[in-house]
């Protein structure tokens, strides 16, 4: 039987979401959300009031949509910096609460309260001032998920600056893009990180992106990996005599050490920033084309991502907020406001989440006591593959469990949910995106969540499932889209209005068109099987590639799998599948061990799918390529296939993996 979460008295009761429906008079989930969109103004208040998210000047409406439902504002008037929010609140009431826990695959780790927190961002704050930074520059993030990452963050907020985070394991060409997109004056950066046990030098591929980069003017360095080999004793107050600055690059940068920068005295000023004042610029991958640069503002990814996570993660003072991820993902920054938002303490982890070996997540949780864990279902699957049937670690702290980025196989979804938490503790998977600032779809600890399920639409969204020609669809695969505009909604593409209209609101007029696939099944339970363009349609009919995917992850044989759609003259397209052998079957590979194998995937899918979605090929790889937040990139396998250029793969760990599959198709075993 699948695995459903049935919540019991402690979630029904004892969490946010169920105070907060109490106070709007919602029995349940559905009604909770039906009420959050029937009249948005009023339910966005209610969540401010809620959360106690006090603007400094108050607001004169909620949303203003005067210049239609594509360029809304929210809190139009208001004044309000999320320095104040997230730090000076939690400053004043719990100074000497854990905000920030960083452990890296060492095992070393650091800590910040509030206090000493706040003291850092706003001594940075002063030393970026004085060096001409201020409001409406773009200040660009280029660190490992270190608490230097988290005071930069603040700092530039609270200058009015604009914070553009940087995947760190971008190379030069792709930070050079956004560098340039954004017109950046100052980057802030590590000597190198630490992953899988292997220096990765940032540095470096900084200064290479800088020579194309005429506007960036100041480079702070974290001495990252000096650290590292020092011994771990107490920092001194007092600065140490400090080497020579770093060599400053050709092209002219002002190069400064961290330390030095945080030696000035505190500068206590805040930037009065306005609700609409931009806080960040949240880049898309570029896997598809020149990156896009989301527009997010300090009122409204403070408001929603305070939502996400005090009402979806249950997140509160006292409780550790952990997300295996990256700055340069919307979920670095997420993670940062929504955890703080909530006074709750934001763990970072710095590495390979299954390094030295598969039992280090969970060890990492009983030793913080996590009670919001974040993985991928990718993550899970390699544990799953790797690691002991049941985590032998004491994981009682944890009170709920989120994912996002892609879709669930039921296997390692139950696995997760049902062995290693055993049915303890609700599974939150919630999808939304970089542009969307949270989510679109989202369960919540208070009602049932069948395996896999995004439960239904997140509160204050008014999502649906929509034909092409824009109708309501249920029991069918259809087009997602948004009816109302939400506070954290990109204001747009950076710098070009044209791409934004043409990408979200081109396809259905007056409806926001994210580009995935979904379905609402009969249950009523929501299902995301992948963007659009990763759908594929066999003889006309339409089958996404988690459908297959969740079949071959049920073979005892198969570790990950990725399929895709390859053009094909008699059906429109043929459905090849690659998979990668699970840990100790090493031995067996081979033509007959793979031949075997690759006819009992096609049977099994035939059986579960039908005939017509069995895979015309299917390849046992080595490794597929993946994104370091462990995505798989579908579109870098058949660009494989096909013989094109992959896009860009700045943000693989694994890019080697592209040409590998590429030779392997060329000269079979």
């Amino acid at each position: 039987m699948a695995y459903t979460w049935r919540p019991g008295p402690e979630y029904l009761e004892h969490t946010n979401v169920a105070r907060l429906m109490r106070g709007l008079g919602a029995a349940t989930a559905d009604e909770l959300r039906a009420i959050s969109v029937a009249d948005i103004d009023a339910f966005w208040q209610a969540v401010v009031d809620d959360l106690e998210i006090t603007f400094r000047r108050s607001y004169e409406r909620v949303v203003d949509l005067s210049r239609g439902i594509e360029f809304p504002e929210w809190f139009p008037g208001g004044e309000i910096n999320i320095v104040d929010a997230c730090l000076g609140r939690w400053g004043a009431r719990t100074p000497h609460a854990r905000a920030v826990v960083h452990e890296d695959e060492s095992g070393a780790v650091r800590e910040l309260t509030f206090a000493e927190l706040a003291d850092q961002v706003s001594r940075l704050r002063g030393a970026l001032r004085a060096r001409g930074i201020g409001a409406g520059d773009a200040v660009a993030l280029y660190l490992p998920m270190v608490p230097e990452a988290v005071v930069a963050f603040y700092a530039a907020a609270g200058l009015g600056a604009m914070v553009v985070p940087l995947f760190s394991g971008f190379a030069a060409t792709a930070i050079a893009a956004r560098l340039q997109d954004a017109h950046v004056r100052a980057v802030i950066t590590a000597d190198g990180t630490i992953r899988r046990g292997q220096a990765t030098p940032m540095r470096a591929q900084l200064e290479d992106a800088l020579t194309r980069c005429p506007s960036v003017r100041l480079m702070v360095v974290v001495d990252n990996l000096t650290t590292r080999a020092e011994p771990a004793e107490p920092a001194e107050p007092a600065e140490p005599a400090e080497p020579a600055e770093p060599a400053e690059p050709a092209v002219g940068v002002e190069v400064v050490g961290w330390g030095r920068m945080l030696a000035g005295e505190p500068d206590p000023v805040v930037a009065p920033t306005g609700s609409s004042d931009v806080l960040l610029l949240a880049y898309t991958s570029g896997t598809t084309g020149r990156p896009k640069g989301a527009v997010h503002t300090h009122a409204g990814f403070l408001v929603k991502t305070a939502c996400e996570v005090a009402y979806g993660f249950d997140l509160a003072p006292g409780r550790t907020f952990c997300w295996i991820t990256d700055m340069g993902w919307i979920m670095g920054p997420l993670s940062i406001v929504g955890t703080h938002a909530c006074g709750g303490t934001l763990l970072l982890y710095e590495g390979a989440p299954d390094r030295p070996d598969a039992t280090r997540l969970w060890s990492m949780v009983r030793r913080h006591q996590v009670t919001t864990l974040g993985v991928s279902p990718t993550l899970i699957r390699a544990l799953r593959a790797t690691g002991p049937d049941r985590p032998a670690e004491d994981l009682s702290s944890v009170r709920v469990l989120g994912s996002t980025g892609e879709p669930w196989d039921p296997e390692s979804y139950e696995w997760l949910a049902g062995v290693v938490f055993e049915g303890r503790v609700p599974v939150i998977n919630f999808s939304g995106g970089t542009e969307v600032g949270g989510s679109f779809l989202c369960p919540y600890p208070v009602e049932e969540i069948a395996s896999c399920s995004l439960g239904g639409p997140a509160l204050g969204m008014d999502v649906d499932v929509v034909d092409d020609a824009g109708q309501p669809l249920r029991g069918t695969v259809g087009e997602l889209v948004c009816r109302q505009p939400w506070p954290s909604m990109t204001r747009g593409v950076w710098r070009d209005d044209a791409r934004y209209l043409d990408g979200y609101w081109s396809t259905f007029p007056g409806m926001w068109r994210h580009g995935d696939f979904a379905l609402v099944d009969e249950s009523g339970a929501w299902f995301v099987l992948g963007r659009s363009d990763d759908v594929m349609n066999v003889a006309g009919k339409r089958v996404a590639p988690a459908e297959i995917e969740s079949v071959l992850a049920a073979d005892p044989a198969v570790a990950e799998s990725a399929v895709v759609g390859v053009p094909d003259p008699a059906r429109g397209e043929a459905i090849w599948a690659f998979w990668v052998a699970r840990p100790g079957d090493e031995a067996r590979v081979g033509a007959g061990f793979e031949e075997e194998v690759s006819r009992r995937l096609r049977a099994r899918v035939a059986e579960d799918l039908g005939r017509p979605f069995a895979p015309s090929r299917v390849v046992r790889v080595a490794a597929l390529p993946k994104t370091r937040s462990a995505k798989i990139l579908r579109r870098a396998v058949r660009a494989a296939i096909l013989g094109t250029d992959p896009g860009d793969l700045s943000s693989a760990e694994n890019p080697d993996a592209v040409e590998d599959i590429r030779a392997q198709l060329a000269n079979p075993r």
